[in-house]
């Protein structure tokens, strides 16, 4: 079998298995910065309450296709090594059915560009990821639902 029939196969069984649906935790919150035009509003937060680490990943993905964990966890490491590295460079990476990603700097701004110092100015760089997108919509985020937490009050 070559790996683009392997490939194929192993992506149907996920979609076999895939939930059409998500439910989505949420809580309400007071918008607490001063600065901000809507401090002292409401609004919706994401409520967490685990952490899905590699391992878990791992073992679902083990199940939804014919590769093993060993295969599994190489490939995500090697992936990893290869999608960090072209970040690093300054890259943007695409992944098919997932998205973009790039890094961003974060820095001060000032008010004349001789001024500026990477190693006074720049304060750190930050990950930035936009869902692949299909004409207009973003698969990450069809059939997900909203359910306010019930262990949380409102502020």
């Amino acid at each position: 079998m070559n790996l683009n029939n392997s490939l194929e196969n192993n992506v149907s069984l996920q979609t076999e298995n895939h939930q059409d649906y998500s439910l989505m935790r949420y809580r309400i919150k007071k918008e607490t910065k001063p600065k901000l035009t809507t401090f002292g509003k409401y609004k919706a937060v994401a409520v967490h309450y685990q952490t899905i680490e590699s391992k878990q990943i791992v073992k679902e993905t083990a199940q939804r296709t014919a590769f093993s964990e060993g295969n599994i966890i190489g490939v995500l490491m090697s992936v990893a090594e290869v999608v960090n590295s072209h970040l690093r460079d300054g890259d943007r990476v695409r992944l098919q059915d997932w998205g973009l990603m790039k890094l961003e700097i974060e820095s001060e701004k000032v008010d004349d560009p001789k001024t500026f110092r990477s190693k006074k100015h720049i304060r750190g760089v930050r990950l930035h990821f936009i869902p692949e997108s299909y004409e207009g919509t973003q698969a990450l985020y069809d059939g997900i639902t909203f359910e306010k937490d019930k262990n949380y009050t409102d502020e």
